[in-house]
């Protein structure tokens, strides 16, 4: 037979309602009766039903997550990772954690609404920024709480959300290539609806600028987050009549993508072209060469992310908070000093 809550009660000399206020830890409960009545449920191995709970506070105690396309998701290092920071941050507090992906836009955004009219979780931590984004108008328009991890394209004062510097950051890689002493930098982002390519590029651009070189647009070029998309801009590149020095790429998996082509092609990282990159995930390590990358603390972007849709669904008027995660250059061996005769 099951353990209840007053199988608790019992053994515990308390009311029925105190164990309710223990499991709910509540504060006008005191430290000494709580400690008498989870004994007794270790004792008896009693373990709350949250689902029962859930239905009498109509709440879920569950967090919704809106990834991107499925081959990102699934090939892309950065989500295992942020994925570990949301579930440490939703662990902290009991709650679970339910995914929702597809293959289109159509199968993305009808997961979202089955999850907030079938009511199926408290609040949603959107996992990337996008220009125009039909989801974030959906949630804005119903009052659901939502974070994004990202900076949003529009209403930024409106809406929690956790992200880096990506301008300060794109702009300090490029300074770091730039203080190598090249000159014909090129750059490889993701696609161009996604605010953190803009923003990095939007480093990279105003470091040349800062530094007296005009942006060149071919040598500007825009792919999947996704290690194909990484070979086929770089094959573009290097097609070009005269092919930068040094690339400045917007995300591992896509810098994975452009080291194996290059040595495909006989070309030398970093001897003949240098890379510099961004998240710095594992691979970015074990990569040959090891590559220079970003840091961008992917896991504290997630933890940060899961604790600030906690406190506005405990809080509701909690104020929109804007978090920026920092991050940290890892130099390692992908870029190399070049003298200004070599880069003519």
């Amino acid at each position: 037979m099951a353990i209840t809550i007053k199988d608790v009660a019992k053994l515990a000399n308390v009311a029925p309602s105190t164990v309710s206020r223990v499991i709910a830890n509540n504060p006008r409960i005191s430290e000494k009766t709580k400690l008498r009545v989870r004994k007794a449920m270790d004792q008896l191995g009693y373990h709350p039903n949250f689902i029962a709970r859930s239905l009498a506070n109509q709440s879920t105690r569950v967090i919704g997550l809106v990834l991107p396309s499925t081959d990102v998701f699934f090939q892309n290092p950065f989500f295992p990772a942020v994925l570990r920071g949301l579930s440490e941050g939703a662990q902290e507090k009991q709650y679970a954690l339910q995914m929702s992906t597809g293959k289109t836009e159509a199968e993305i955004f009808d997961g979202v609404v089955q999850m907030v009219q079938g009511g199926r979780v408290d609040g949603i931590i959107v996992l990337y920024s996008r220009i125009d984004d039909t989801i974030l108008t959906y949630l804005r328009e119903r009052r659901f709480p939502f974070v994004v991890i990202g900076k949003p394209f529009k209403h930024v004062e409106e809406i929690t959300h956790v992200d880096n510097d990506n301008v300060r950051a794109g702009r300090e890689a490029t300074e770091y290539i730039l203080g190598l002493g090249h000159e014909m930098v090129g750059f490889i982002g993701g696609k161009e609806d996604l605010v953190v390519t803009r923003e990095r590029q939007l480093g990279y651009e105003s470091a040349l600028r800062a530094a007296g070189i005009m942006p060149i647009s071919e040598y500007i070029i825009h792919e999947e987050f996704l290690r194909e998309g990484g070979q086929e801009a770089v094959k573009e590149l290097l097609g070009l009549e005269c092919p930068p020095t040094a690339l400045v790429v917007a995300d591992d998996l896509m810098a994975l993508g452009v080291v194996n082509t290059l040595d495909e092609m006989g070309i030398s990282v970093p001897d003949n072209i240098s890379i510099i990159s961004f998240n710095n995930v594992l691979f970015s390590e074990l990569s040959k060469p090891p590559l220079t990358s970003v840091d961008i603390n992917i896991v504290e972007l997630g933890y940060q992310a899961a604790r600030s849709l906690i406190q506005m669904v405990e809080e509701p008027r909690e104020p929109v908070k804007r978090i920026i995660v920092p991050h940290q250059l890892v130099e390692r061996c992908s870029c190399i000093h070049i003298s200004n005769t070599d880069s003519h």
